[in-house]
């Protein structure tokens, strides 16, 4: 590794409790993407509860990390509520479409703009928001076991880079408080 040449090229490090968060969103996204797996034969109720209780604990994820501006969970919550109250294919898809893309482009532009430890992982969860949101609208008249499947598949691949996020920064969060602590040696760390 390289060390950078001027303290503007050196990544800062995240906060040291944004591990929680993190964590909280890929358990919601990975507890989804189990259900849509596992679910044969889902109805449009069930379509609209696992998609709408999914948007919201996201919002509510990413709420908590306070990395995005308020209104990014604001709109993914708004989302969630719409699939909830539509109960229908063409809404939920309508209602996820617009809270995946707006979250998946706002978590983009973050990683672009901010050199911290998740850079790239916003780049990646927002690649991966931006295409299950243009792509739910192709299954759409598939129905309910389609649509389910289409953002249980984004779901999953976000919950697993989340949750490898999250486990390295609660890691780094616990190997920085033993260094940083008074009074302790090498091998306390070690």
């Amino acid at each position: 590794m390289t060390l950078p040449s001027t303290p503007a090229q050196t990544p800062s490090a995240p906060p040291a409790g944004l591990w929680k968060p993190v964590l909280i969103r890929a358990t919601v996204a990975v507890v989804f993407g189990l259900v849509t797996i596992f679910w044969s034969a889902p109805s449009v109720q069930v379509l609209a509860w696992a998609v709408g209780l999914y948007l919201l604990g996201t919002a509510a994820a990413v709420w908590q990390s306070r990395a995005l501006p308020v209104a990014v969970p604001a709109v993914v919550a708004l989302g969630g509520i719409g699939a909830l109250v539509t109960q229908s294919d063409e809404g939920v898809a309508l209602s996820a479409l617009l809270a995946l893309l707006v979250l998946g482009l706002l978590e983009f532009m973050h990683g672009l703009r901010k050199r911290d430890s998740l850079a790239r992982d916003w780049l990646v969860s927002g690649v991966i928001s931006v295409g299950t949101a243009i792509a739910l609208p192709f299954f759409t008249s598939l129905g309910a076991h389609a649509l389910l499947g289409v953002a249980g598949g984004g779901a999953i691949l976000s919950g697993v880079l989340w949750m490898l996020s999250g486990l390295s920064l609660r890691h780094d969060a616990r190997t920085g408080a033993q260094t940083t602590a008074p009074g302790a040696s090498p091998e306390a760390v070690n």
